[in-house]
């Protein structure tokens, strides 16, 4: 195994020394949000002679990242990969630029996230069954929206909100000295985003708060955001984003409409399957990626079945100490001993 060292992206959402502290590094006032560990553009790592990963690995189809929110990030979905290649065709024939602000699709190819909490992390992730969200709106005093919602269907309701034929400032209003999550979360968006049909929109969602080792699978369509916590997040080497709200940059509203699945998540929560002791496999369906966390007390030798990165998040296994992160090509082996967690990214 070779030692790399990763890119940190100081958004403006990040918190200022989550990532700082797990690297083992000072805090410099700068908002940490993410850091890459792949060959995305964007920032690829190295080795320590200062060659980049890619060389060694080639262009790898994903990406993992340590990310630390610290503010919301917007509410956005991601295409599916045929949605990504019509996107990237269509935006490239009609000439705009790859850099520019109101481009959606930067590459053809879909985005599928996965998201690893390290400590309790706070997110929106897809729509709720209705009957859930007709209850919560009624308990806000929405009655009339309960029926809509109840009639008309969660698809039909939720494009009236984003296209604006249903007034969202009535929700938002109800939402003002109640004393749900939800509300309560309404009221503090509304605060950053006034007027943004969003805002409301976050009432037709899971809220989500995942306990370290809990994840979410973050496949085509789903809607999500971010708010609050520390993770491990893998994803589709893709920069193809649909935003829906909750930010300052391009939003698509019809786009965003056409790329979202309205079908509702029983549970969002991914849970872990052990499929050896100590070891741990994390549902990635239809994605070129899984997760795996090894949860080491003695010794584990592990071989490469793909090109692997590995991530120690907590103790230190001797050749990756919290922090550090390696790469494993196929077939390659490494014995992992003393008490750690180490995360690895199993290319499918």
């Amino acid at each position: 195994m070779r030692l790399i060292r990763g890119v940190a992206q100081h958004y403006e959402w990040g918190d200022t020394d989550a990532i700082p502290r797990l690297l083992g590094q000072a805090d410099d006032g700068r908002p940490w949000a993410e850091w890459w560990l792949g060959t995305h553009a964007g920032g690829p790592s190295h080795f320590a002679d200062d060659t980049t990963l890619g060389s060694a690995a080639g262009e790898l189809p994903y990406l993992l990242k340590l990310l630390a929110a610290a503010e919301p990030l917007s509410l956005q979905t991601h295409p599916d990969t045929a949605t990504a290649q019509a996107g990237f065709a269509r935006e490239r024939a009609a000439g705009i630029a790859i850099d520019d602000p109101a481009r959606i699709y930067r590459d053809p190819y879909a985005k599928p996230e996965l998201l690893c909490a390290l400590a309790p992390f706070d997110t929106l992730c897809g729509f709720r069954p209705p009957a859930d969200t007709e209850a919560l709106l009624h308990a806000l005093g929405a009655h009339e929206l309960a029926s809509v919602l109840h009639h008309d269907g969660l698809e039909a309701t939720v494009s009236a909100l984003y296209r604006g034929t249903i007034a969202s400032a009535p929700l938002v209003q109800a939402c003002q000295g109640h004393p749900s999550p939800q509300a309560q979360l309404v009221n503090r968006l509304e605060a950053s985003y006034p007027g943004d049909a969003s805002v409301a929109v976050t009432l037709f969602l899971h809220r989500v708060r995942l306990q370290p080792g809990e994840a979410l699978y973050l496949g085509p369509g789903n809607l999500h955001a971010y708010l609050d916590g520390v993770g491990v997040e893998v994803m589709g080497a893709s920069d193809n984003v649909v935003r829906g709200g909750l930010t300052s940059k391009h939003v698509d509203v019809d786009e965003l409409l056409r790329v979202l699945s309205f079908e509702p998540l029983a549970d969002p929560v991914v849970r872990p399957e052990m499929y050896l002791p100590r070891c741990w496999r994390y549902a990635t369906p239809d994605a070129p990626f899984e997760l795996h966390r090894f949860d080491i007390d003695d010794v584990l030798t592990y071989t490469a079945h793909s090109r692997e990165v590995l991530l120690c998040t907590d103790g230190d296994s001797g050749v990756l100490r919290r922090g550090a992160a390696g790469y494993l090509a196929p077939g390659e082996s490494v014995t992992l001993a003393g008490p750690s967690t180490v995360f690895c990214v199993v290319e499918n």
